[in-house]
């Protein structure tokens, strides 16, 4: 079964780290639009592409024996007397770009050094930006200024877009034509997801390609982006940028959250993202409520055995296969 894996940042790495163990073909599709922190640092100032997603989904798919010591390494930081800090992975990207002066095959280098089980493509090999305009009509400009709001009551977001418009990578496009099944998500909805379904080529591929299409709606809100979003929120967003009637399924949490945790996440102005079931009554796809929660080390994140192990029971059932 050839899964692909669409999306960026936190979110999908427990997709890709419970999918290894059970599909012998996981490709990761991951947005190049971020401009925070170390990744952004490298790409104004070395003119590459933003390494920072790439790193993070080749430790998910890494051997398992080495992973932990693996994604310590690769997320280990150099402090600088100065103040300033560098991060391993993304410098181990750098150099190996540096040295093929290709950054797909650095990817696929890096990938092969940590024995990954499957690949790990960027969405574009172009430069752009991501930009977004909110409901009061100011815009923002850059991933990084519209993932940290400078503000706790930023007004919610309207649309976003890439400008420049890039083009799709042709190995993205081949891996979504060829997929049986693509899942899209769970991550930051403006800031990890649509950036994918925004670069030229991508949406149509999607379209195109006769492999089942799953998304994962996300467990918490998030600050500026989606403050008063339900579950059917987001997927509205999917289909806005994606398309109405592609989707065949959508998997929702239904686990509740911690009392505990509720309060830690309230100091981060994210709370529980709700599932309102009388939202999807007349839907086109398939609705999977699961409890797919995990809160290992205090932290609200999908449990990557729970998620594996829906998306291949759907992939199955809706290929007509129930074992």
């Amino acid at each position: 079964m050839k899964i692909v894996v669409i999306g960026g940042g936190t979110g999908t790495f427990p997709v890709l780290s419970g999918l290894k163990k059970y599909v012998p073909s996981v490709t990761a599709i991951v947005t190049m639009t971020d401009s925070g922190g170390h990744s952004g640092y490298l790409a104004d100032e070395l003119g590459i592409l933003p390494p920072g997603d790439i790193r993070n989904s080749l430790v998910a798919l890494a051997d398992e024996s080495k992973r932990q010591v693996l994604r310590q390494l690769l997320a280990h930081r150099i402090d600088y007397k100065s103040g300033h800090t560098e991060n391993i992975g993304n410098l181990m990207l750098v150099a190996l770009d540096k040295i093929f002066n290709d950054f797909e095959k650095s990817i696929d280098f890096l990938g092969e050094l940590l024995q990954a089980k499957g690949k790990v493509i960027p969405v574009t090999l172009d430069k752009t930006c991501l930009n977004a305009k909110t409901v009061d009509g100011k815009t923002i400009n850059g991933e990084k200024n519209i993932d940290i709001p400078k503000t706790v009551n930023r007004p919610a977001i309207e649309k976003v877009w890439l400008k420049p418009i890039p083009q799709a990578n042709p190995r993205a496009k081949k891996a979504i034509l060829e997929a049986e099944a693509i899942v899209i998500g769970p991550g930051d909805i403006f800031t990890s997801i649509i950036p994918n379904l925004l670069v030229k080529g991508i949406k149509e591929a999607i379209k195109k390609s006769k492999s089942k299409k799953i998304y994962i709606t996300n467990l918490m809100t998030k600050n500026g982006e989606t403050d008063e979003y339900q579950c059917s929120h987001l997927v509205e967003q999917i289909e806005k940028y994606l398309g109405e009637k592609v989707l065949d399924a959508v998997i929702i949490n239904n686990k509740k959250v911690p009392s505990a945790l509720v309060k830690k996440y309230k100091k981060e102005h994210a709370k529980p993202i709700l599932f309102d079931q009388e939202n999807f009554q007349k839907v086109t796809y398939d609705v999977y409520p699961a409890s797919l929660l995990t809160t290992k080390a205090g932290l609200i994140r999908h449990d990557s055995e729970r998620i594996a192990r829906q998306i291949l029971s759907i992939v199955l059932k809706l290929n007509g296969n129930s074992h």
